[in-house]
């Protein structure tokens, strides 16, 4: 759930604050109290027919101006109702400072139960947690002011800042958050984007290439193929000195990242082209496993090929390519020689009796 779909829940539920005091300027608080129900009722019965299930949050805000209402009206002191909003802002406070401030995020354990489709990685967490602390110290200042206009500030004061203040904080709020986000990606445009995804390989997100590679909680997908001869050698790659992760090392025969928008078949076909010039072969898929270092986690789909062809490394993504025996691999492993990457693979690949 994002910053927009959190708003998007929350303010309906104001509704029929609205119209209860739009009614009540103009005709009376009955008036107002019967009106605000009945639109309250009208609202929970169209999200019934269009969503199947009723708005919790109108629910709540129409039984609390019935609840109020009631007492207000009964009792002639419309200080009840006037402090039904800041009753919900300390509600709200509560939920915010235990998802902002402890372990105990509700608000991304209620969005995940509520809002189908949405997934929250451990990157998406932490973003959200830093806007919730954000909200939080929003709604408690709307919620002091609301109390304080109740017992000292006029009924149209009390009326401005228990409705257009709300919108207008969170109008500016989300503002900022557009422009911020706005400034953010154009620093990233020229950048390569990738996938982030979940560990069954669904995609959560996206993120810049740089900054998936310097944050451990940002799961994206790679491609690896083992290409094997009929000798039953492994061709392994070389990576060059400038590459910032396991510079100089051996590695599978061909490793590379999932593109934005590209489905791992494609990915896979592009990066054995560009790195070492195959086009006809057959890829069988092993599986999938997560690898993490220090600064990164990727999610890796091994596929391996039976390949007698030409192989034409590219200089400018390999240093240098050869086939290795096995007995040979075997001799050299835990040496430093070779990336953790291509270890997992070739104990992969013999485990599962392919090799």
């Amino acid at each position: 759930m994002n910053k927009y779909q959190l708003l998007k829940k929350l303010l309906p539920g104001l509704f029929p604050l609205i119209v209860f005091i739009l009614v009540d300027e103009f005709y009376s608080t009955a008036a107002g109290l019967i009106v605000a129900v009945c639109f309250g009722i009208a609202q929970l019965l169209f999200t019934y027919i269009k969503d199947k299930a009723f708005d919790k949050f109108t629910l709540f805000d129409t039984l609390l101006i019935v609840a109020l209402g009631s007492v207000s009206y009964i009792l002639d002191n419309a200080i009840f109702f006037k402090l039904k909003p800041a009753m919900v802002g300390i509600v709200l406070c509560v939920m915010l400072g235990l998802s902002a401030f402890t372990k105990m995020n509700i608000i991304a354990l209620t969005s995940q139960r509520y809002f189908d489709g949405i997934n929250l990685n451990q990157d998406h967490l932490k973003q959200f947690k830093g806007s919730i602390k954000t909200l939080f110290f929003i709604f408690l200042f709307h919620t002091l002011l609301v109390v304080y206009s109740a017992f000292f500030m006029s009924k149209e004061a009390w009326s401005f800042i228990s409705t257009v203040l709300f919108y207008l904080l969170f109008g500016i709020y989300f503002a900022y958050e557009l422009i911020k986000n706005k400034i953010r990606n154009l620093k990233y445009r020229k950048e390569e984007w990738l996938p982030l995804v979940d560990e069954e390989g669904k995609i959560t997100g996206k993120a810049p290439r740089s900054v998936v590679h310097r944050n451990p909680d940002m799961l994206h997908p790679v491609v690896h193929l083992v290409v094997i001869n009929k000798k039953r050698e492994l061709y392994l790659q070389k990576r060059p000195m400038n590459r910032p992760s396991q510079p100089g090392k051996w590695d599978s025969s061909v490793t590379g990242h999932v593109s934005v928008n590209e489905n791992i078949e494609t990915a896979l076909k592009r990066e054995t082209e560009e790195e070492i010039g195959m086009t006809n072969f057959h890829a069988v898929p092993v599986c999938k496993y997560i690898i993490k270092t220090d600064n990164e986690s990727q999610l890796s789909f091994l596929f391996y090929t039976k390949y007698d062809g030409e192989i034409n490394i590219n200089p400018g993504e390999v240093d240098e390519g050869r086939f290795w025996k096995i007995s040979e691999l075997n001799a050299t492993l835990g040496k430093g020689v070779f990336t953790p990457g291509f270890e997992t693979d070739f104990a992969i690949l013999k485990k599962s009796s392919i090799i």
